[in-house]
Parts: C-alpha cells; sequence; structure tokens
C-alpha cells in the first residue's frame, strides 16, 4: 500500500511518521523543554543506523485522570480516528497499540487506558507498574477534575520512580469551553503543571484539536528518553548496539553495526 512505509514485519503508517516532532502548540511554559530538536546523541545513534526492521521497544504510557473526562476518547481520536458520544466507563483497563517511526527508527507506544471509578482503582492500579509516561486527564469544564489531578500522580508514581518517567497534564473536552473560560482554566492548570513537572496539553477528543500533535510530542520525548537511558547504560555508540535483536533466516531482525561512532559525543 501506498500508504505504508517499508517496515516489517508490521509497517508503520505513514501518518505515524512525525517530521517535527519537537514543535509545541501551546506556550513556552506549558512545555517540559523548548528545544527545537532532539539530543545531539540521539540524532546521532539513529543517523548511525537507518536498516532496521523491527521496532526496539516498546514504551508503556498509562492515562488516568476521574470518571468520564474522557481518556477512553482521547485515546481512541489518535488510535482510531473515531469519537463515541456513548460514554461507557472503562472496568479495571484497556490498552492500544501504536507504532511509530522516530528518526527512521521504529518504536511503539503501549497506551494503557485505567478505570476512573474508585471502585475499579485497586485493579487499575496494579497496571501502573514500568511506565515510561504518564497521562493525566482532567476535564476543562471540572476544576474538580484539575484538583484531583495531584491525587492520581501520587497513586500512579507508587508503582514507578519517579526520576525516570515522563508527565503530561492534559486538559480535553476544550470544545466545550468559552475563550474566557478556557483563559481562567489554563492559568490553574500551568500552575499544576509546573508544580508537578508536567507539561500541559488543551485538547478536543470531539474535533481532533491537538490530539495528534499530543502524542506525537509523547512519541518523541519518550524515544528520546529511551534512547539516552540506553545509551548511558550500555555505553552504547550506536542505536545498533541499543536495538541487539538477533536476526533470523528472514533477515527481519536487527544486527549490530560495527561502524565507529564518527559523531557522537
Amino acid at each position: 500500500s501506498p500508504r505504508r512505509l517499508r517496515v516489517l514485519p508490521d509497517a508503520v503508517l505513514q501518518s505515524r511518521v512525525p517530521h517535527h516532532q519537537f514543535r509545541w502548540c501551546l506556550k513556552k511554559e506549558a512545555a517540559l523543554h523548548v528545544r527545537k530538536d532532539f539530543h545531539p546523541r540521539v540524532t546521532c545513534a539513529c543517523q548511525e543506523h537507518r536498516t532496521g526492521t523491527v521496532g526496539f521497544k516498546i514504551s508503556k504510557v498509562i492515562v488516568v485522570g476521574d470518571l468520564s473526562v474522557g481518556k477512553t476518547c482521547l485515546i481512541n481520536r489518535f488510535c482510531k480516528d473515531t469519537f463515541d458520544k456513548n460514554y461507557k466507563a472503562t472496568i479495571g483497563v484497556d490498552f492500544e497499540m501504536e507504532r511509530f517511526e522516530v528518526l527512521g527508527v521504529p518504536f511503539s507506544l503501549q497506551l494503557w487506558d485505567t478505570a476512573g471509578q474508585e471502585r475499579f482503582k485497586c485493579i487499575a492500579s496494579t497496571y501502573y507498574r514500568g511506565a515510561q509516561a504518564i497521562i493525566i486527564v482532567f476535564n476543562l469544564n471540572d476544576v474538580a477534575s484539575l484538583e484531583h489531578t495531584k491525587q492520581w500522580l501520587t497513586d500512579a508514581l507508587k508503582e514507578n520512580d519517579p526520576s525516570n518517567v515522563l508527565l503530561f497534564l492534559v486538559g480535553s473536552k476544550k470544545d466545550l469551553s468559552t475563550p474566557a473560560q478556557y483563559s481562567l482554566m489554563e492559568k490553574d492548570a500551568l500552575k499544576v503543571a509546573q508544580e508537578i513537572k508536567a507539561e500541559y496539553w488543551a485538547v478536543s477528543s470531539l474535533t481532533g484539536e491537538n490530539v495528534r500533535e499530543f502524542f506525537f510530542r509523547v512519541a518523541a520525548l519518550t524515544f528520546e528518553a529511551n534512547v539516552l537511558a540506553e545509551l548511558e547504560k550500555s555505553g552504547a555508540r550506536h542505536i545498533a548496539d541499543v536495538v541487539r535483536i538477533n536476526s533470523d533466516d528472514k533477515n527481519l531482525y536487527l544486527t549490530a553495526s560495527k561502524k565507529k561512532a564518527t559523531c557522537c559525543p
């Protein structure tokens, strides 16, 4: 299909190949950082190895927040490009797998949609462990849901190392806010985001506003964090050293490059 890239065995849709991964569409103070490109070591490592056919890593992303703030709708808008007005509460957990290609390297996000109901919290919390990113969703038209985000984060961090997880605070249902209402809520949301050291986004799952851009941002930042962590841990000079997967008879898997690094610091 012309819409697919040459990535085997599972192709990556061209719509999942972000070209401006580090752009942000909100105020600078809402961003985790304002660099325009990836860390030089990440860019260099990926340039050293562009022929991989199997994604080297799956990053786990958990989505938490109050009941009916729009967690499932947010995920469905991005993954399926759909919006279901008939609300159905998530029971326990559900997840979607999305494949990307970042800097020429296949990369996957596993998006875990967790229940917002109190009675399912104990079930959902068992799936929090091992997250590389936490998305805390609140309703832009419900101040209480914003106030509750800190508790959701506290619960999620009980199962994760705060120093190794990226945080995103996402205001949903932007289409229901007037400009004046949104302006007031944005001030409070930015304050919370800065307190918890999260990146702030405002989206509408109904219209799709900022949804695609947001998940591309999540993919880019988690990809960068993972590559940097692996390079640091292994002392690897190439992405091929980080992505060391044994090849099979069909040559579908990555093999380590023997070329010495020439641009990595």
